[in-house]
């Protein structure tokens, strides 16, 4: 068997994986490739896919499959397969650092620091306590995102038609059902959304309408789930207080991409996923993966 690692994973892996077969960085063995592991950076099209004659199995190292043409492969017999729990620490942690950052005014801080100001008047804060989050989905990383807003002293809702009460009530979180409703609510709403036909561009200038002035918007699930132009725009009026993001169309975002120049954006090159811890537990998961489809022979 041959396991072809197309992407960034840990340094560890190779000799993890070398128990099931050979291993190999070497993308031009792809057309030999039984298994192949990607990230983010690889895009798993028809076309790539019809180059990959021997593959049997795709494992995303992360959270979500819309890089892989998942329809393509079932035609082909090609099982893809993700490690959606690996990530939610990491990316959660994320999240709440961001949504602790703005308040904080920690960006500012640090730059009038280094510039040799001492704006200790200017610099108002306010706190997360009291405050209301909206979680757009409640999946892994939602639900630890939750968990720590409550530990603050947050007020939890989420928006997610596919989890039922239960789960949110043993989560803490109050369901609601319809978006508008769902962004008013929140002083801070976070995104944790998969990219569907659904989902492109969900947050737009009516939903952004609907919420609370000044409204904080934190987004580490999809970059296309928000409308750019729309963000961007309520961030000149005033109308969002800040957008907080980690992702983006494309990695890295074109250059005239709207909310790179919008006022009171705080980013972060895509490195939600990229903690050492997290990658070791995408390992774990991708070795239980392939340990698995071997015991049902897919390999």
């Amino acid at each position: 068997m041959l396991i072809l690692i197309s992407d960034a994973f840990d340094p560890s892996l190779p000799d993890r994986l070398s128990r099931f077969g050979e291993v190999t960085d070497d993308t031009g063995r792809l057309p030999e490739a039984d298994v192949v592991l990607v990230r983010s950076k690889t895009k798993c099209t028809r076309d790539y896919i019809e180059k990959a004659s021997n593959l049997k199995l795709i494992i995303r190292g992360g959270v979500g499959t819309d890089n892989i043409d998942k329809e393509f492969a079932a035609s082909k017999g090609i099982s893809v397969r993700n490690t959606p729990k690996a990530s939610s620490v990491a990316v959660a942690e994320l999240a709440f650092a961001m949504m602790l950052a703005v308040p904080n005014r920690l960006v500012e801080a640090h730059n009038s620091m280094v510039s040799g100001a001492w704006e200790k008047k200017k610099l108002k804060r306010t706190e997360l306590y009291g405050k209301k989050l909206t979680l757009f989905g409640l999946g892994n990383i939602a639900a630890e995102v939750g968990k720590r807003a409550l530990a603050f002293g947050m007020k939890v809702s989420a928006y997610d038609p596919f989890v039922n009460f239960e789960r949110a009530s043993d989560l803490g979180v109050t369901l609601v059902s319809d978006v508008k409703e769902a962004v008013s609510k929140g002083d801070y709403i976070s995104l944790h959304l998969p990219l569907t036909d659904d989902t492109r561009g969900l947050i737009n200038s009516d939903v952004i309408e609907a919420m609370k002035d000044g409204a904080i918007l934190v987004n580490t699930g999809r970059g296309l789930c928000v409308d750019a132009a729309a963000v961007a725009a309520a961030l000149e009026s005033g109308k969002l207080g800040a957008y907080c993001t980690d992702v983006w169309p494309s990695d890295p975002p074109a250059e005239d991409y709207p909310l790179l120049k919008a006022p009171r954006v705080l980013m972060a090159p895509h490195i939600g996923a990229s903690t050492s811890e997290n990658l070791l537990r995408i390992g774990d998961e991708v070795e239980s993966i392939i340990q698995e489809n071997l015991e049902k022979g897919v390999l």
